[in-house]
This record gives structure tokens, C-alpha cells and sequence, in this order.
């Protein structure tokens, strides 16, 4: 069972190297805003992404601390930071990664009304709360944390690496309406998931003994998969991981739909749902559980050698109450679903007509500001980010975006984005948190996001 554990660490210590792209959402007709929004507006006849290059993006956040918190160099010693980082961590403290890499990409306008996309993309996505009060007892020992519970419901953990097949159409149902479905195909290559754990660990004053320790109602579960070997051995292989992403052992289906909803000639309503699906988990797995209970008040040693077997029988003891067991049995797990809304106000005119039904709002005007509401189910429950944005069109070939979020991890984030368009290539890169990129490690999140597309219109 230690052994199974300790696949969740290796995991992701591997990946340690959220997935709200507010920046890109609805911007300046790039292509991958099709990935945020099926239902989004396509003007041009089609598009063909640079392979490897169209849309790669990067997004670590972490809530309650920062890096340079534990390891600034300031000549404070490393036990005092970490200290420092415990008392202002709080139970609801957790850590988002997610990076996304477009290996394919391309689209087609197959008449004056549908928009055809299709793609390939590999993603690793990862969540996992903070322990705070387990870290506590591991640097304090139970002396000072006597009649105090330790909730094992506070740990939750869920990682994912996989590719995704995807084909969506987005459709002009009429001046006003547009909307969009994808569907995708799903192929897991890693997942590590421990999530609605029960039971706690108490230790108070004993009466047989300085302490008594109890396990109460443990319902403890743990799932991994291309992880642990057939030998029991922990293997990670990069080509075996990169191999499973296409097609591999672990399939699933998912679907995203969408709209965007032209209210009157400058007010523009968008939303999506991302995400709907599920990854159903088949090779090299490795589970475990842990039930039950036990009372701990010491062992009572007999010296006189009569009981030798002391360390094997309160072993046999523990596993009578709180048995333990492994087991290779299949599991779905589902994806991190996704809300967006976003609501667009277009102003400042640079072109003549009357109307802009017939044409992009984008290219009818040189501004726009808006908000956006962004939500992510995890599985301590939804996450969300509230976006404010000023759009600005420098030229027909030259636009930016500057953002202000607010979500978990900061009230200070400010991002930028820009979208140039060369002949016919598309160049697009947003960045988040723009004034902590001095120091980085100051930052309690940091995104990026770039890409390079041909476009046809």
C-alpha cells in the first residue's frame, strides 16, 4: 500500500514542471478560440495550424504561497519559512497545473453557414488540495496536537495526461445566433486520482499508556493507471506516454457546446460548456483501499523474552481492523468540465456601414471592453475566475487585449494579449500576471499561452 501512495508523489513530481484562458476567450477571431467556444464566430474560409506551433500553453497555480516563499535567498533559515508558509495556509489551499500542446489543427468554411474544425492536442491537467493540517503533524509530532482530528476527507489529489481527437462545427443560424458542438475522443496515457476520502486520526491523553492514538471510520481509496507495473515495479516511459495519448488502451468521449449571441449591433453574449465527458481507465492499473478502525495505546514490551513476536502481532492486529487491499480493476474517471460567458460591448466605429449583422463585429470596431466568468469543476467543488478586458484594433492587422482577474490565487493579476497577422499568417501570444514576471516566483500563478496559424479569408 505504500508502494501504491507513493505513485501519487512520483506522479507528480514528474509533472510539477488551471486551465482559465481568459486572455484568448473570444479574441480577435485566432482559431483556437474555437477549442474555449465552439459556437464561436469563424471569419475566414479556413485555417491551417503550424504543426506543434499553433497553440501551446502553460498555466501553474498555486493558492495560500508562493515559491519564494520557501526558497528566496534572504538569509532567513528554511525551517522559519516553512513555518511561516504553514500558519498562513489555510484547509482550502490547493495547487493547479495544466499545460496543453496543439499537435493538429485546422479548419474549413464548408458553405456561408457552417464552420468545420478539427484538431489533435495532448494535455496534462492536475489538481491536488494542501494538506496543511497533515504537514502540521508531520513537522510537530502529537504532543502538541492532542483532541485535535485529522480529516482524511482534506486530501484529494487528480492528475491526467492524455491526447484528444477533436472535430466540431460551428453553425450561423442566423444573423444574431451562432453555435457550435465538438466532439472529442478522448486517450488516456497517466491519471493518479484519491478523492472523497473519510475517517480522521486523533491522538488524546491515554489511560493504558502516555497516548492513545485512533484511526475512526477510514474509507480511504486511491487509482492509478500506466504507472505501477505487472511486477509491481513504478515505471514512467516517456515513449509509452507520448505513445498512449493517440489511441491507446484508455479511451473516453467527450463533447463541448457553445454559442455566441449578437443582443444588438454592439452587445455580444458568448458562452460554453467544455469538457463533457469521460476517460474510462484499463491498463497497467494499480488501486488500493483502506477501511475500518483501530485503537493505538503502545505496545507493552515483555522483557523476559516471552513474546517475542510483539512488532508482528500488532501488525496482524491493525490489518484485522483496518484491512488493506490492491486490487486491477477498471475505472472511469470524468474530465474537468468547464464553463465560459462572456459578454462583449464593441464601440469607437472605423467603417461605414450601417450594420454590422453581416459582418465581424471584430472588423466593424476598433474597441471593446467586456467581462467574463470562467469555472472549472474540481473535486473539492467548482473554481471560479471573474475577467475584466479592454480590446483594443490598432489596425487590420494589429490587435491586443489587457485583462484584470480575480479568482484564487490573486487579486492583482493583469494579463496582455496580441494577435498580429503578417500576409496570411496568424500570430497570437497572451501572458498573464504581467507584473510579477520579474520575479515569478513571487507569483501565486503564472500563464502563457502562444501560437502560430495560417489563415484564409
Amino acid at each position: 500500500m505504500i508502494r501504491f501512495f507513493s505513485s501519487f508523489l512520483v506522479l507528480f513530481t514528474v509533472i510539477l514542471s488551471s486551465q482559465n484562458k481568459q486572455i484568448l476567450y473570444g479574441f480577435d477571431n485566432i482559431p483556437q478560440t474555437l477549442l474555449l467556444n465552439p459556437g464561436a464566430k469563424a471569419n475566414y474560409k479556413y485555417h491551417v495550424g503550424v504543426p506543434l506551433l499553433s497553440g501551446i500553453s502553460a498555466q501553474g497555480n498555486m493558492s495560500g504561497f508562493t515559491i519564494a516563499d520557501l526558497f528566496r535567498n534572504d538569509n532567513v533559515d528554511f525551517n522559519t519559512k516553512l513555518d511561516n508558509v504553514l500558519n498562513q495556509l489555510d484547509n482550502n489551499d490547493y495547487i493547479a497545473l495544466n499545460t496543453q500542446v496543439d499537435i493538429v489543427n485546422a479548419g474549413y468554411q464548408m458553405n456561408d453557414k457552417d464552420y468545420l474544425s478539427v484538431g489533435f492536442y495532448t494535455e496534462l491537467d492536475a489538481f491536488s488540495t494542501i494538506p496543511k493540517d497533515f504537514l502540521e503533524l508531520l513537522r510537530d509530532g502529537n504532543a502538541p496536537n492532542l483532541n485535535r482530528n485529522f480529516l482524511f476527507s482534506r486530501l484529494s489529489i487528480k492528475g491526467d495526461v492524455l491526447g484528444v481527437l477533436h472535430a466540431g462545427i460551428s453553425r450561423k443560424f442566423s444573423k444574431r445566433l451562432t453555435a457550435g458542438v465538438r466532439l472529442k475522443i478522448y486517450s488516456g496515457s497517466l491519471n493518479v486520482l484519491t478523492n472523497d476520502n473519510q475517517g480522521s486520526f486523533t491522538t488524546r491523553l491515554g489511560t493504558n499508556g502516555i497516548y492513545e492514538h485512533t484511526l475512526s471510520g477510514l474509507d480511504l481509496a486511491g487509482y492509478s493507471s500506466g504507472i505501477v507495473s505487472s511486477d509491481n515495479q513504478i515505471t514512467i516511459d516517456v515513449s509509452d506516454v507520448l505513445g498512449n495519448t493517440f489511441f491507446g488502451p484508455n479511451l473516453g468521449l467527450g463533447i463541448d457546446i457553445g454559442f455566441t449571441y449578437q443582443m444588438d449591433e454592439q452587445t455580444e453574449f458568448s458562452a460554453s460548456l467544455l469538457d463533457i465527458g469521460f476517460v474510462h481507465y484499463s491498463d497497467q492499473l494499480r488501486n488500493g483501499t483502506v477501511t475500518g478502525g483501530y485503537v493505538f495505546s503502545g505496545i507493552e514490551f515483555q522483557y523476559d523474552g516471552s513474546n517475542p513476536n510483539y512488532w508482528q502481532d500488532l501488525n496482524d492486529d491493525i490489518s484485522s481492523s483496518v484491512p488493506r487491499s490492491e486490487n486491477s480493476e477498471s475505472y472511469s474517471v470524468m474530465r474537468p468540465m468547464k464553463f465560459n460567458a462572456a459578454l462583449h460591448h464593441y464601440f469607437g466605429k472605423s467603417r461605414r456601414e450601417e450594420s454590422c449583422f453581416d459582418i465581424s463585429s471584430h472588423s466593424y470596431y476598433d474597441n471593446a471592453v467586456g467581462a467574463q466568468l470562467y469555472s472549472v469543476i474540481r473535486p473539492i467543488g467548482p473554481q471560479f475566475a471573474f475577467t475584466g478586458f479592454y480590446q483594443r484594433k490598432f489596425s487590420e492587422k494589429v490587435s491586443s487585449r489587457v485583462t484584470y482577474t480575480v479568482d484564487d490565487f490573486s487579486h492583482t493579476n493583469f494579463g496582455i494579449g496580441m494577435s498580429v497577422h503578417i500576409w496570411k499568417i496568424n500570430l497570437y501570444g497572451a501572458v498573464d500576471n504581467i507584473f510579477n514576471l520579474s520575479d515569478i516566483a513571487n507569483a501565486n500563478s503564472a500563464s502563457v499561452q502562444f501560437g502560430i496559424n495560417i489563415l484564409f479569408k
